[in-house]
């Protein structure tokens, strides 16, 4: 499966922790992908492909003489994102990214993996834990005590923490509004969700161009199962059946744009996701993961320039469409505000390079990228997860994200994560950044179910403007030796752990 911000951000269920959420990055010091991993010229003729983003202009005559130039370099083009100036390419030529950026018109280009293509596969990423039938009955019992309640709502302290179940009661949100789920597919048979999925919103991104083929947005798998778990948080209907979701009245659209081979989240996969929420009218983009295979993409390495260029292209391209992208912080406990940190998972695909970056120039995608809403996590004591990457000025809010070690709630499961949606109608608890982002696009849901006129930038400024920020808290000693675990700068109005504060479903209805 992919990097969630869960394995690579992603954990696993009940037992253990399952987040998307990515960030990848590359040593400035060290040589880019393709250079460090490529064949050499005389191996050219029986070389591996790598897959290319190529940036250009947007006007046609540009794209046209690129395309020709494309071919001239020994590569094929995939799909071309005249819009954005886009072009995804495959090419076994070691020497490709160096003699295509040569080319007029060309503003940035590179490898958007470190591994050659291969043939399409399955990974087993571990089994998780679902919920059981005596789980289900127990819970079940629990939840009828208060009226109105799902079956497994009382396991739902998130639900709580952001007055989502109260807010269901004043507007559930409104069907004219669709999140999508961009992510590892989602399992829109699921009886709580099938009622709110949107197909015609749906489709599958791996290999940069859509495939909107009935079904093609499912899991691969039923161990690709984070997209299923991110789309019932947002959108599990209140039907009587299982969980509800923040905003249990709104669509859910799935885009898949996991590798099915190794589950990494690929640029290419991604800036076809945006393109295509962007062109159908998709309101708002979930991204609990970070793009393959940087943790962080940094600005001076030609590789991760270009991946870095071709992503924020589409983001900012959905942006001027209409759409709010909302995206997890990640797992690594991270300041994101530092000078540096220290990356060794970096390029993820092949064999990873210790390097420090700088997170001002050195980016995690799409999460740092201008205008979207960056989410970190909490637990049901409303203070940072011990996992949660943070970063004054860089995180815009927080939302219940889980935590099993320090926070548990005194629930049926007393599970601190998050309860969810799993594919074939099943149920399980997962933790990470990954389940924080969701929360947080439920919640700008409904924001954008009240004001449907309001443009992206305006939801992200209410998203913030409802939200309840603890401030910093006066020790985050979590495991108790005496040392800092992480340290929160800024006040109580904005402040690395929370960033504007935990959003508030209540406070977004009225």
């Amino acid at each position: 499966m992919a990097h969630l911000r869960s394995r690579r951000r992603l954990a696993l269920a009940v037992p253990v922790a399952l987040s998307l959420t990515a960030t990848l990055g590359f040593l400035p010091a060290a040589a880019s992908a393709a250079e460090r991993s490529a064949p050499t010229a005389e191996q050219a003729t029986d070389a591996p492909a790598l897959a290319y983003v190529v940036n250009t202009k947007v006007d046609r005559r540009t794209i046209a003489s690129v395309q020709k130039a494309i071919g001239k370099a020994g590569g094929t083009v995939v799909v071309t994102h005249d819009k954005i100036g886009v072009i995804v390419v495959h090419s076994a030529n070691p020497g490709f990214g160096t003699e295509i950026r040569k080319v007029r018109g060309v503003q940035s280009a590179g490898a958007t993996r470190t591994a050659p293509l291969t043939p399409a596969g399955t990974t087993d990423v571990g089994a998780a834990e679902y919920v059981t039938a005596a789980d289900a009955a127990r819970i079940g019992a629990a939840s009828a005590k208060t009226p109105g309640s799902e079956p497994l709502e009382a396991d739902q302290w998130d639900l709580r923490a952001i007055g989502a179940d109260k807010a269901a009661k004043i507007n559930p949100g409104s069907s004219k509004v669709t999140v999508a789920v961009i992510d590892t597919g989602v399992d829109d048979t699921h009886p709580d969700l099938a009622p709110n999925f949107s197909a015609s919103q749906s489709a599958n991104c791996v290999g940069g161009v859509a495939d909107t083929s009935k079904g093609a947005w499912r899991p691969y798998t039923d161990e690709d199962y984070h997209g299923t778990h991110v789309a019932g948080e947002i959108a599990a209907a209140r039907n009587g059946i299982g969980v509800a979701g923040v905003a249990p009245g709104v669509k859910v659209a799935g885009i898949k744009v996991s590798d099915p081979d190794n589950g990494l989240f690929y640029p290419e996969n991604v800036v076809c996701a945006f393109v295509f929420a962007a062109d159908h009218g998709v309101e708002i983009t979930n991204n609990s993961y970070y793009v393959d295979p940087w943790l962080y993409n940094c600005k001076n390495d030609p590789d991760q320039k270009a991946i870095l260029d071709a992503v924020n292209r589409a983001q900012l391209y959905a942006q001027l469409k209409g759409t709010l992208h909302v995206a997890s912080a990640g797992n690594s406990n991270h300041d994101l505000a530092s000078d540096a940190i220290d990356d060794a998972s970096s390029p993820n695909d092949t064999t990873p390079v210790e390097r420090t970056i700088d997170p001002s120039e050195c980016l995690d995608l799409p999460t740092q990228l201008p205008g979207v809403v960056t989410v970190s996590a909490t637990g049901v004591d409303n203070l940072k997860s011990y996992y949660s990457t943070y970063g004054h000025r860089v995180v815009d809010v927080a939302a219940p994200g889980g935590d099993r070690r320090y926070q548990l709630p005194d629930t049926p499961s007393k599970d601190g994560r998050i309860l969810s949606t799993m594919p074939n109608g099943q149920y399980a608890f997962l933790q990470g950044t990954s389940m924080a982002s969701p929360h947080a696009a439920g919640v700008a849901a409904l924001l954008k179910s009240k004001h449907p006129w309001a443009p992206p930038a305006v939801i992200q400024a209410l998203l913030k403007a409802q939200a309840d920020n603890p401030g910093c808290p006066a020790s985050y000693d979590q495991d108790g030796d005496g040392v800092q675990d992480a340290t929160c700068e800024g006040g109580k109005l904005v402040n690395g752990f929370y960033g504007h504060g935990i959003v508030n479903a209540l406070r977004a209805v009225k």
